[in-house]
């Protein structure tokens, strides 16, 4: 999916949706960083897409929570 994509569908969520996706990130990162660690990674790319994805995520979350406060 392409970053414009991505971040449109993000800005399209409620608060409750923006964590879970987060912590379904983080989730994959860390296995992504496990795998890497014993050697079972083939896309290491993978590993600086789902960090961006993570920083997008964060960005629309804070942006939301602002203007609601």
């Amino acid at each position: 999916m392409k970053s414009k994509d991505f971040t449109n569908n993000l800005k399209g969520m409620s608060v409750e949706e923006l964590t879970d996706e987060l912590t379904a990130a983080k989730k994959e990162l860390f296995n992504l960083r496990f795998q890497n660690a014993t050697n079972q990674l083939d896309n290491t790319s993978r590993i600086k897409e789902v960090r961006r994805n993570i920083a997008r995520i964060q960005t629309v979350l804070n942006e939301t929570q602002r203007a609601q406060a």
